[in-house]
């Protein structure tokens, strides 16, 4: 039987490499990523790569998820908003690193897998919405830090009016087949956009982003 807690181990000592923040590590040490894994591919749970989780949907590169962690800079009293659940991984550790969760899934059997997991480890502090017609989850704004979870053809302006001045966004935007991750800080006279590198995800589908593929 495949020892899950050193497989763990040695992701984040492969990641301290790379990912300053402690705390996001702490976070990502504590988390069992084989729980959020279909069986079939449990075995790679702690390999540095996206796994399929279903519904042509994937669960991110644990690195990727480091990154855009860390960028959101979270110290424990903010409401963030997460567009895309997936499998509830990176919501998870989210949670472990702000007030409040709130996170939009467009798929309903994703939305309530990640939600029987997210309940059996206990958490309390998230909240998961199915997704309407528009993007993010208005209802719960302003939040003081918004992560995507899918491409974008641009930055979206619906979700940059949900985010608080001061605010950071983290998104990947470009085709729907590679992206360049930004993190965009919300400030009153002109955003702050840096760029993390490139990365690959699946589309974000939904008003001012990508229609549905046919």
């Amino acid at each position: 039987m495949m020892d899950f807690k050193a497989a763990r181990e040695r992701l984040i000592e492969q990641l301290s490499l790379e990912i300053n923040d402690k705390r996001v590590l702490a976070a990502m040490s504590r988390l069992p990523r084989d729980l959020f894994v279909p069986p079939e591919n449990r075995s790679l749970s702690y390999e540095d790569r996206p796994l399929p989780i279903g519904c042509e949907q994937t669960i991110s590169q644990p690195y990727i998820i480091a990154l855009m962690t860390e960028a959101l800079a979270l110290t424990g009293i903010e409401k963030v908003l997460e567009v895309g659940t997936g499998s509830g991984y990176q919501t998870a550790i989210l949670a472990e690193l702000s007030r409040r969760v709130v996170t939009v899934e467009r798929l309903p059997a994703l939305a309530d897998s990640a939600r029987k997991i997210l309940d059996r480890l206990g958490y309390t502090n998230i909240e998961i919405h199915i997704a309407g017609e528009t993007l993010g989850w208005k209802q719960g704004e302003p939040y003081d830090a918004i992560l995507v979870t899918a491409g974008a053809p641009e930055l979206p302006d619906e979700l940059l009016s949900q985010l608080a001045y001061g605010g950071r966004m983290v998104i990947p935007v470009g085709s729907r087949y590679i992206q360049e991750l930004y993190k965009v800080t919300k400030c009153k006279d002109r955003n702050i956009l840096e760029k993390l590198g490139g990365c690959r995800f699946v589309s974000l589908i939904g008003k001012n982003a990508w229609d549905e593929e046919v």
